[in-house]
């Protein structure tokens, strides 16, 4: 392996705000802590990836060759899947990927960026954990996956608990994940660069909207919108301004349609808008969204919520899991229309020892050149007790 080549796995591309939002943290933090390592990012839609993340690190490098893998073979059943994919990754035997394959070997480390992917809804991307392994067996390459969302817990293949038995540092970003894996309870990656995002972009007192139309039944994404129209019809009658932001392109543009009768083309905010000046954030403002990154750095900056769940099983525990960090926000989950809270939750004023307790994985993942400060005492009790100790025992080994 060589010493340095990072290798980090994410679902980056198509795009999704808080999927590019995750990798464009740890590129930030790459830069920084590790400026002169070859960092290699293996998502489905590297040309996308490559002007999206543009610049975050002077050494990256963007390919498919995991994701392409594991897409090709996504029709055959769960256990043909990961016997294809580790036989590729052992034994080579294709022009088409071998080259790519062999890069994989030159890695120090391999890393799962964090996401809601690796679950019974896709489980044929249990095929990229399988392709990991082959590589540890290969070279000894430490395995690593971070601020999973691994919820519902697979029913085909390999049982849940085992899936990581290989990998050097697993942390789930909910309960529900880290006991149905027998894994470390985390953090959503997201907190690895939540706060330079709450500083780029200041808004004042206004409603701000997205609902998604993706990987939801029609009934429920109409009874979402339904929702969203209630809030705004409020925020409209107290004269405050209503916007409506969009995570996914298209995706999120079929509940603006629905809507637009009170929200004006120029309030839509798209996705590129988002990604070139911020996320608009401030402790002044009010969301209704089914996004889940949206809810969680909201409510970091100190904003007022209602969110809403689009797929029991995943969704809801999503939003129960920002809610658990103090978000304070309404959850709207089954047929109920919740009202507004009056007051924000304590997420903004937990923010700097969940940043302190993110940075602490970062760190002990990827260690900078001068040692890593200790861990401030308000971020240990976010440790649980268990990502501290569990990663200060898996490097010890």
């Amino acid at each position: 392996m060589q010493p340095g080549l990072i290798y980090l796995i994410g679902p980056s591309g198509h795009p999704n705000f808080g999927d590019e939002f995750i990798t464009a943290a740890w590129l930030r933090y790459l830069a920084v802590a590790r400026p002169d390592a070859q960092v290699w990012l293996d998502c489905p839609q590297p040309g996308t990836a490559s002007v999206l993340f543009d610049g975050l690190h002077p050494n990256l490098r963007i390919t498919n060759t995991l994701w392409r893998l594991v897409h090709e073979n996504a029709e055959r059943p769960v256990e043909e899947i990961a016997e294809t994919v580790t036989s590729r990754v052992t034994h080579l035997g294709s022009p088409t990927y071998d080259l790519g394959l062999l890069k994989l070997r030159e890695a120090e480390s391999l890393h799962l960026l964090g996401g809601g992917y690796i679950n019974d809804n896709w489980a044929h991307h249990t095929g990229l954990i399988h392709a990991m392994r082959a590589v540890r067996t290969l070279t000894g390459a430490r395995l690593y996956a971070t601020g999973q969302g691994l919820m519902p817990a697979l029913g085909q293949g390999m049982p849940a608990p085992e899936l990581f038995n290989d990998f050097d540092v697993v942390s789930a970003r909910d309960d529900a994940g880290a006991e149905a894996y027998g894994v470390t309870r985390g953090l959503d990656d997201a907190f690895l660069g939540v706060t330079e995002e709450i500083a780029r972009s200041q808004f004042s007192d206004a409603l701000y909207v997205c609902i998604q139309s993706d990987t939801v039944e029609a009934e429920r994404f109409d009874a979402a919108v339904d929702v969203a129209r209630k809030a705004v019809e409020a925020a409209l009658g107290q004269r405050r301004k209503v916007y409506y932001v969009e995570a996914v392109p298209g995706g999120d543009r079929a509940a603006y349609e629905r809507l637009a009768d009170l929200i004006p083309e120029e309030h839509f905010l798209p996705f590129v808008h988002l990604w070139e000046h911020g996320l608009p954030l401030s402790a002044y403002q009010t969301w209704v969204t089914s996004r889940f990154h949206f809810h969680l750095l909201a409510a970091a900056a100190g904003g007022k919520g209602i969110a809403v769940g689009m797929k029991k099983g995943y969704y809801d525990i999503k939003h129960e899991s920002v809610a658990a960090l103090g978000s304070g926000w309404a959850l709207a989950l089954g047929d109920d229309t919740p009202s507004m809270p009056s007051e924000p939750g304590q997420l903004s004023a937990n923010l700097p020892a969940l940043v302190a307790a993110k940075r602490a994985e970062a760190e002990r993942l990827y260690p900078a050149a001068t040692p890593a400060a200790p861990v401030p005492a308000a971020a240990a009790r976010f440790l649980g007790g268990s990502i501290g100790g569990v990663l200060k025992n898996k490097f010890a080994r």
